[in-house]
């Protein structure tokens, strides 16, 4: 302890816990321990958890005389209160449990409480029990952070804030992870991750500007946004990937709905604010945390999940610009297709600047913290939202796994759309349903159509009228009219053809379990599912009954898995028919659905339940 407190780095020191005291925590303040620690010849009487800690000894996981490796921690000054001065304290960001209390038999030798160490150099005069904590006085949740506020500072930083020149170089930073409104004098030194544009905003209190920027430190991330003069004054100055001491912020509740990190805050600046370049930050490297989910996946995802996500850009269309219809804005967006090693692609559609500036020439690889999952028409895309953090070519060790899968021929491989794509797996959402099911759920009655995923059997298929024919011209799929002489007419196109070609619209009979659907399905879907052309079959059917058939006949009583849209069409305020369109097919992978059939098993009898 020593060492420790003279700032000396020790690496991963094995320390016994000799008690601890809950000092704060309630509604919506978050828990925090002060600890009593040994090293088995001097004890420490003020050393805590970081916030995300806390959770571990809530859970009794820490009881006394537990035996803990302190493998990454901090020392940070604090003030003892009452007039008592100011003294260090240990932080512990990370720590494994070595021996639970109940294996050891009581303390470890006979540890003697170290004297304080001042910050100001001088000598030590008082023992670590001066350090006074009330709480046991407090006799609500706001006297606990009150008391917490007056006599610990929230664990800041010893530094006197006198204005926009004063150094914060060799203040004691504060952990991201332990801050909380109930503070207001800290320090933290952080990496900026990602920076936004300047963005205008306007409501019924008027109008202005901001940017917001994600920083990181060892401990955690939090999100700093900038208004008006802030904005000004250190946009031009913050450059994503340098280290920053920043302080004199508002600290409050995050919306998580704008925030890629876990992190229950977020910081916005005052006019007090003071921010300064780290120009000596060495290692200092913290780094985003992801939680991957493949590609393939993303299929039978919810609508509106918000995810990570790495794939490679396979390609990106071009920069589409348009009026949105509810504001009248012009707005720009460009869809760019990502492949991952699962070999399947899914859309990712970028706007305004991020999808004017985006290279897709090189075929970077994509590293996207918090991208959201959208469905339109039944198919699924991912779309960057406020709170996300795209990397191009980072350089982590799965960036460059994935870069290795792609130039090494995964750039060759035949990649399927999520659109498309609905295997069965464990993450399978609630759209999975049985025939009945639909029923009894009474879909596709509401004002917008219903999708559902169905395995199911096709059991006939209506082939005399599978084919119609239809404008030959590219961007028209009109049926035309056979004018007796040799030419089609389009009514859309307005205008005559001397040939036409053929479109599939075919009618199923498909059945699982529970009971059988008529549903239709359309020219790519009903190709991919007969393995031929439109204009094949269409031929087939004019010319040679027997092909025809057999090409319909081929797929006959094979198990598929159905994307399936269903809509009731009104007539006069009363329902009248009832369509099920096929928006994705795929053929069924029977060991993804014997996953999915056994996740469902053991929801119903409680089996696998911790």
């Amino acid at each position: 302890f020593q060492d420790v407190m003279r700032g000396i780095k020790l690496v991963k020191p094995v320390v016994q816990i000799l008690r601890s005291r809950l000092i704060s925590g309630g509604g919506e303040q978050p828990e925090r321990y002060r600890l009593w620690i040994s090293d088995g010849k001097y004890s420490e009487s003020l050393a805590m958890f970081t916030t995300h800690l806390c959770k571990r000894h809530s859970k009794n996981d820490l009881a006394e005389f537990t035996v803990v490796r302190m493998d990454r921690y901090t020392t940070s000054v604090v003030d003892g209160g009452n007039g008592k001065g100011v003294r260090k304290a240990i932080i512990i960001f990370e720590f494994r449990v070595l021996k639970p209390g109940a294996a050891v038999e009581g303390k470890i030798g006979n540890p003697q409480l170290l004297k304080d160490v001042r910050t100001d150099g001088g000598s030590a005069v008082a023992s670590s029990s001066a350090v006074t904590f009330r709480t046991e006085s407090a006799r609500s949740v706001s006297n606990v952070a009150a008391h917490q506020n007056h006599s610990m500072g929230g664990l800041h930083s010893r530094v006197s804030f006198g204005g926009d020149r004063m150094s914060l170089k060799n203040t004691s930073p504060y952990p991201i992870s332990s801050l909380s409104p109930y503070q207001n004098k800290w320090v933290v030194r952080a990496r900026v991750m990602s920076k936004s544009s300047v963005r205008t905003w306007s409501n019924a209190k008027g109008e202005g500007r901001l940017f917001w920027m994600d920083v990181m430190d060892e401990s955690g991330g939090i999100r700093v946004t900038a208004f008006n003069e802030q904005c000004d004054r250190y946009y031009d100055m913050i450059e994503v990937d340098k280290v920053y001491y920043i302080s004199k912020c508002n600290v409050k509740q995050a919306n998580k709905q704008y925030s890629s990190f876990k992190n229950d805050y977020e910081v916005t600046m005052t006019n007090d604010t003071i921010i300064q370049e780290c120009k000596d930050a060495g290692s200092f490297k913290p780094s985003l945390q992801y939680n991957f989910v493949p590609i393939y996946q993303i299929g039978t995802m919810e609508a509106n999940a918000i995810i990570d996500v790495i794939g490679v850009c396979k390609e990106a269309g071009d920069v589409i610009q348009f009026t949105a219809r509810s504001t009248g804005r012009e707005l720009k967006k460009r869809e760019v297709i990502l492949v991952d090693k699962s070999n399947v692609a899914v859309p990712l559609i970028l706007w305004g600047v991020d999808a004017q500036n985006f290279n897709a020439s090189s075929n970077p690889v994509l590293v996207i913290k918090g991208v959201r999952v959208y469905e339109f028409g039944g198919s699924k895309k991912l779309g960057l939202i406020a709170s996300s953090v795209m990397n191009i070519d980072p350089d982590i060790e799965e960036a460059h796994r994935m870069r290795g899968w792609y130039l090494s021929g995964g750039c060759d491989i035949v990649i399927d759309s999520v659109s498309t794509r609905t295997a069965i797996g464990a993450g399978f959402s609630a759209e999975w349903l049985t025939f009945h099911d639909a029923k009894e759920m009474k879909l596709g009655t509401g004002d917008k159509a219903d999708f559902f995923h169905v395995r199911a059997v096709v059991r006939n298929i209506k082939s005399a009228n599978a084919v119609y024919k239809a404008c030959p011209q590219p961007n028209c799929n009109k049926k035309v009219i056979d004018q007796g002489n040799g030419q089609y007419r389009c009514e859309k196109c307005n205008a005559s053809f001397p040939d036409f070609k053929y479109r599939l619209l075919v009618n199923m009979l498909v059945c699982d379990w529970t009971s059988n659907r008529w549903v239709t399905v359309f020219t790519d879907l009903a190709e991919q599912m007969l393995g031929t052309s439109s204009q094949d079959i269409g031929n087939a059917l004019e010319s040679n009954a027997r092909e025809a058939e057999r090409i319909f006949s081929a797929i006959h009583f094979k198990s598929y898995v159905f994307k399936l849209r269903t809509k009731v069409d009104n007539y006069a305020g009363a329902p009248r028919s009832k369509t099920i369109a096929v928006a994705a097919v795929d053929k069924l992978n029977h060991k993804e659905y014997n996953a999915y059939l056994i996740q469902n098993i053991q929801k119903l009898t409680g089996v696998g339940k911790q």
